[in-house]
């Protein structure tokens, strides 16, 4: 039987242990990982991880790729504080095998940061409902942008529970941050985006969940025995569609979704936006809804004003050219098949013609050889 002085000893050197092994792994980590690219290249080669991504450019769907790099965007959430396991590795995917041992932030940002050298991580590893991690996160959200000062561009979600969202509402709202909320379902099939503007859409107290409105303590719910379900699947579609929309907020393209859902039963997307509630609980949405209203009386959305195209004439015409359509309408009608019905938001590209029936001639069968049916033609 081994005494308490032994095993704490054992303990110890289990801990110098593992800390040697961090260390180790982070530097193979950096070894087989690729260098930090300084500048964006547009060039297309094997080389350039962002060759792909720069397709984007070229194809006009946005102005300027290389801009993603200026962006701080804030990550809360990471599955809480607990450590890389065996069984967060098979539920969850965090980190990977041998980072065993690894706080669920620090195997995230060891993973992320072998993945893309480039970006520039910091992380904190705390309770955000607590009133010191609470003032820290306040802090970081309004200071933690890529110039000193500067608060960051878009918060991001990613929390499991109702209090944690209250707590990055509270500070989006005292702050005037913009912010998105996700989050996956109890029952792991269904889950959904949500884009919060504060002042100017609803935020997450304006249309609380059942447990939040009627002001019920979610640890209440608990059930002995029973766990959330977890589907890999589920959750990947639900932050590709959450990382989607961040792209299209920051670099400008495409429509933003206010409120996007995924149910993975039906595979229906529900969306839709919501405006912010007069009568929120939460008193900085209230102040934010006010500032939002000065604002736009201040200065009223001009719409937008479609400019009619000029006719060009030309005066003189000495040749009496005339430009006119190859093929008419009727034509085109009529080299086209039938439409299906299609659900709203559905269209087709093109449609196959029908066949044209023949008239029922054909060529009559001969035993005659080609060198017979060439005279007989020459004869004609």
């Amino acid at each position: 039987m081994a005494t308490v002085e032994e095993l704490k000893l054992r303990v110890r050197e289990l801990e110098n242990e593992l800390i040697k092994c961090k260390q180790r792994r982070s530097s193979e980590e950096q070894v087989h990982g690729r260098a930090k690219i300084e500048k964006m290249s547009a060039e297309v080669v094997d080389s350039n991880p962002y060759s792909r991504l720069m397709a984007l450019k070229r194809m006009g769907i946005v102005d300027n790729y290389e801009k993603i790099r200026s962006f701080a965007v804030a990550v809360v959430g990471v599955g809480g504080v607990g450590s890389v396991t065996a069984e967060m590795l098979a539920r969850c995917g965090i980190g990977k095998p041998h980072q065993a041992g690894l706080s669920k932030v620090e195997a995230a940002e060891h993973t992320l940061r072998n993945i893309n050298p480039d970006v520039v991580f910091e992380t904190h590893n705390y309770n955000i409902t607590t009133m010191d991690n609470f003032t820290h996160l306040m802090d970081r959200i309004s200071n933690g942008g890529l110039e000193e000062g500067k608060p960051v561009d878009l918060v991001l979600s990613c929390v499991d529970n109702f209090e944690a969202r209250m707590a990055i509402n509270t500070a989006c709202n005292e702050l005037g941050q913009v912010w998105m909320e996700s989050g996956v379902s109890e029952n792991a099939v269904s889950g959904h985006i949500q884009l919060i503007i504060p002042g100017e859409t609803a935020c997450f107290a304006c249309a609380p969940p059942l447990v939040v409105a009627a002001s019920i303590d979610e640890k209440t719910l608990k059930k002995d025995g029973v766990c959330a379900a977890s589907l890999p699947t589920t959750m990947g579609v639900v932050a590709g569609i959450l990382v989607q929309n961040v792209l299209k907020y920051l670099l400008g393209f495409g429509t933003v979704s206010y409120y996007l859902g995924y149910n993975a039963m039906q595979d229906f997307f529900p969306t839709m936006a919501m405006k912010a509630n007069p009568q929120c609980d939460d008193k900085h949405c209230r102040r934010q809804q006010e500032e939002y209203k000065s604002k736009e009386t201040e200065h009223p959305k001009q719409e937008a004003v479609e400019e009619e195209e000029e006719v060009v004439v030309h005066e003189e015409n000495e040749w009496g050219i005339e430009l006119v359509s190859e093929v008419t309408e009727a034509e085109l009608q009529a080299a086209s098949g039938p439409e299906p019905d299609l659900p709203e938001g559905i269209t087709i590209a093109y449609t196959i013609p029908e066949k044209e029936e023949t008239s029922g001639q054909t060529v009559e069968e001969t035993d005659r050889s080609l060198e017979e049916l060439m005279a007989q033609m020459r004869k004609m």
